[in-house]
């Protein structure tokens, strides 16, 4: 994970923690299409995220847009977020206190269009996630988990864990070294490693080998793999990912990494229990 700065990018995965601003530049605003969602309209952005000029908010999070991302595909974001944080759909987040850390941290989404549309004046003291607009796939669940993978499944999970479980339960899901997370994951990736190994053993199960992704975003990527694998979004996909993953079922993670399944599975953190679909229904 390359560090520019205070923020972090990858190819597959861009988590950022960006402290800085130029509380000067605000969009204009401009006439936007709130689009036809039934829970979520599209507004003006003027928060101050030059060249984002419209959001969906929801449960207080904000997920920006750039013009030439899709109104349909910032919609499916902003409904992946809410099937994410309200699982039974009844209209109230499962987890408060992981809603709570998300809003302490003023957490955030941007989707983009173009890499440079991310070259921007950085928002001051926020937790942020970037989510492409080509790479948002509103089909893929509804249409048999096959085909082209919706990022936005990847993307609003890792901010969901990385500003609000993380934060939550730091004992439990911290992105440092000690962590129960962390400790389930040093076991999955058949050792304690600091630094991408040359080779991982061959008894690893979790062999993520981005160089630029730390110690930290090594946890992140680890709780996402587990968690949609057990809702059933990698079942499919074992060829694509098993270089990296190997328990693409939920099945899978139940039988060979007992410690992450009791994790994901405890009653206490209010987990997901069903794989969004991009089809908020309260």
């Amino acid at each position: 994970m390359k560090q520019f700065g205070v923020v972090f990018m990858s190819v597959a995965f861009a988590l950022f923690t960006w402290i800085s601003c130029s509380s000067d530049e605000v969009e204009k605003e401009v006439a936007v299409d709130p689009g036809n969602d039934p829970n979520f309209k599209i507004e003006v952005n003027n928060d101050g995220l030059k060249g984002f000029n419209r959001k969906v908010e929801v449960f207080g999070i904000d997920i920006y847009a750039v013009k030439d991302v899709d109104d349909a595909k910032l919609l499916h974001a902003a409904n992946v977020m809410a099937q994410y944080l309200d699982n039974d759909e009844d209209g109230n987040v499962d987890n408060q206190l992981v809603l709570d850390k998300m809003i302490a941290n003023k957490a955030f989404v941007v989707m983009w269009k173009k890499e440079s549309d991310l070259e921007m004046d950085l928002p001051n003291g926020r937790e942020g996630q970037d989510l492409g607009n080509d790479e948002t796939i509103p089909g893929f669940v509804r249409g048999g988990k096959t085909g082209t993978f919706d990022a936005s499944l990847e993307e609003i999970w890792h901010i969901i864990t990385h500003a609000g479980y993380a934060y939550a339960y730091p004992e439990i899901f911290g992105e440092q070294d000690g962590s129960e997370i962390a400790n389930a994951m040093d076991i999955a990736r058949g050792g304690k490693f600091t630094s991408i190994p040359n080779k991982y053993p061959a008894n690893a199960w979790y062999s993520y080998d981005d160089t630029t992704c730390e110690y930290d975003c090594q946890v992140t990527e680890y709780f996402y793999w587990a968690m949609s694998s057990m809702l059933g979004a990698q079942e499919n996909r074992l060829n694509e990912i098993g270089q990296e993953w190997k328990l693409n079922t939920r099945a899978l993670v139940e039988s060979k990494d007992q410690n992450i399944f009791n994790l994901l599975t405890a009653p206490d953190y209010k987990l997901p229990t069903v794989l969004p679909d991009g089809s908020y229904k309260h």
